[in-house]
């Protein structure tokens, strides 16, 4: 990947942006609306944002204010763990529309596949919420759908029981954090596979040498090696920022390559604060 306006293409032929503008913990409308125009301007086409953020109708502002035509963005929403079920997904899903001001998505998520203090059955849950999603596809209201936080068991309960395969996987990626076996099973039934919180790793990598060796010698910030080696693994990537300034500089991984020998480096770190499966909070 060279270029921020570089895509990957779905399973149905969609085309999707290598790099994302997320929007998660962003609820200042202004700074909401202000972080969709900057993204755009600084060339991001892909906006992230989800129902449980709360901030759908200020980035639906951001896209209006952008000044891009509607059909050069792709957008992307998530469902709402309380909204589980074909009604509450039908339902819902056109809020968000109503709330982003949007004809359709680009992209629409089941957000989380096990959703806390429910005590029902999580494999049917899910397959009733994922056959809505392949309604409102099929209806056209969504362009592409797809998971989110979705391992090895729950991706196989939708593989074994949909209509319309999955396109997306979008779940917690970065170095010491890699779930390998999720990546790899997404990916046998093509999907691509999307990282959220790929910069998690930075506040343990400042006094480590090699990174610090690395940062020298390409003369990028250790954010930037951290999105660089997410890119290099072939992960669309959601980065995160409301400063313009670092809307630009994450942006700014494309004009090197990291050698298989950094990779590598990058492939063996371990954290073990970051490997707690209560660290994998719903976001």
């Amino acid at each position: 990947m060279g270029s921020l306006k570089d895509t990957y293409t779905l399973s149905n032929g969609i085309e999707i942006p290598v790099l994302g503008y997320g929007t998660w913990q962003v609820t200042d409308p202004q700074d909401a609306i202000d972080g969709v125009v900057n993204a755009v301007k600084e060339g991001y086409r892909h906006i992230d944002t989800a129902q449980m953020y709360r901030n759908e109708e200020y980035v639906g502002q951001g896209i209006k204010q952008c000044g891009v035509p509607r059909e050069d963005l792709f957008v992307t929403s998530k469902l709402n763990n309380t909204n589980h079920g074909y009604d509450n997904t039908r339902k819902t899903v056109e809020e968000s529309l109503k709330k982003l001001d949007l004809d359709y998505l680009d992209l629409f998520l089941i957000h989380w596949p096990v959703v806390k203090n429910n005590g029902g059955d999580w494999k049917q849950d899910n397959i009733d919420t994922w056959r809505a999603l392949e309604d409102l596809y099929e209806e056209g209201k969504l362009k592409a759908i797809g998971l989110s936080n979705f391992a090895v068991p729950h991706l196989n309960n939708i593989v074994e029981n949909c209509r319309v395969m999955p396109m997306v996987n979008q779940i917690r990626l970065h170095p010491g954090v890699r779930q390998e076996d999720t990546v790899e099973l997404s990916r046998k039934h093509n999907m691509v596979v999307e990282a959220w919180s790929p910069l998690s790793p930075m506040k343990y990598l400042k006094d480590d040498s090699e990174v610090n060796a690395m940062s020298e010698k390409y003369g990028k910030s250790i954010a930037q090696l951290l999105l660089r080696w997410s890119v290099q693994h072939g992960f669309v990537t959601l980065t995160k920022s409301v400063h313009e300034e670092r809307i630009r500089s994450n942006a700014d991984i494309f004009d090197f390559e990291l050698s298989d020998e950094d990779m590598s480096y990058f492939d063996n770190l371990t954290f073990d604060e970051l490997s707690k499966p209560d660290d994998f909070e719903e976001r």
